[in-house]
């Protein structure tokens, strides 16, 4: 893990997460989120990512699912096995990939509901100027403060949950699969904002993504997942220019076309090294 002279936000130190009390999907995982950065978990669909993420928020009791070993640590005080509501009093907001929004309600009252949970004894004027400040990140929903969220596109969604989560005192914005289904211009929206995030609210990011390339952009610091396991990180500069990264993760090589056989078996018996 590198070290780095911003104070640590967010230490998950060894977890290993278990379903059923059988299934072992998180193997002895460890990473750390500094204030002011952005961090990027990647890998392949079913490499623990978002196991990873709904265990630092709390859910996995809603999942079958426990911490078996190992701590998660977030301003120095232990909030693994905490509840949900416990850790986003903390400062914690967890977008998660599906049912990110109130489908019933309408795009005001989704940040009306985000700002009530989050803000003891509601003001009005802070929450006008605070609706005003996300709308502001996020334009294509001006024009849809009384439309019902159901009828949001996918992209208009994800800036509804993640305005929903800034309505309140956050310090970490966890995002599972930012740029999923989206298309290329909303991607370069979403990455933008997050961007402008960290810099004028100083909200540190920690993304979960398929997409490396995307989340390449604007990462701080980037962990590759597989099999449940941190197997390499470093530097988004690092990674890009890393030619196992680009091979497996940015789809790009200097080397002759190999067959599908061949991936499969080098990405068997390979080995990650900085």
């Amino acid at each position: 893990m590198a070290s780095s002279s911003k104070p640590i936000l967010l230490e998950v130190n060894k977890i290993a997460v278990v379903y059923h009390h059988v299934l072992t999907a998180i193997r002895g995982v460890s990473f750390k989120v500094d204030d002011d950065s952005i961090v990027a978990i990647l890998g392949v669909n079913g490499a623990g990512k978002s196991t990873t993420l709904r265990a630092i928020a709390g859910f996995l009791p809603f999942d079958f699912a426990e911490i078996a070993d190992g701590t998660i640590e977030f301003r120095g005080e232990k909030i693994s096995g905490k509840r949900p509501h416990y850790i986003a009093r903390k400062g914690i907001v967890f977008v998660p990939e599906r049912d990110k929004v109130f489908t019933t309600l309408t795009v005001e009252e989704n940040f009306e509901v985000g700002f009530s949970k989050a803000v003891k004894g509601r003001d009005q004027k802070g929450y006008k100027d605070t609706k005003e400040m996300m709308l502001g990140y996020f334009p294509p929903l001006k024009g849809k403060l009384h439309l019902r969220s159901a009828y949001l596109s996918g992209g208009e969604r994800q800036m509804l949950a993640i305005g929903m989560g800034l309505m309140g005192l956050t310090r970490l914005l966890m995002v599972d699969e930012l740029s999923l289904g989206l298309s290329p211009i909303f991607i370069r929206h979403l990455l933008e904002v997050v961007k402008r995030i960290k810099t004028e609210l100083h909200v540190s990011v920690l993304m979960v993504e398929q997409n490396a390339g995307a989340a390449l952009e604007i990462a701080d610091y980037a962990y590759i997942m597989e099999n449940g396991r941190i197997v390499f990180e470093g530097t988004s500069e690092n990674l890009k220019a890393h030619e196992d990264v680009k091979e497996f993760y940015l789809g790009v090589s200097g080397a002759s076309h190999k067959s599908y056989k061949d991936v499969k078996q080098y990405r068997r018996t390979r080995r990650w090294w900085s």
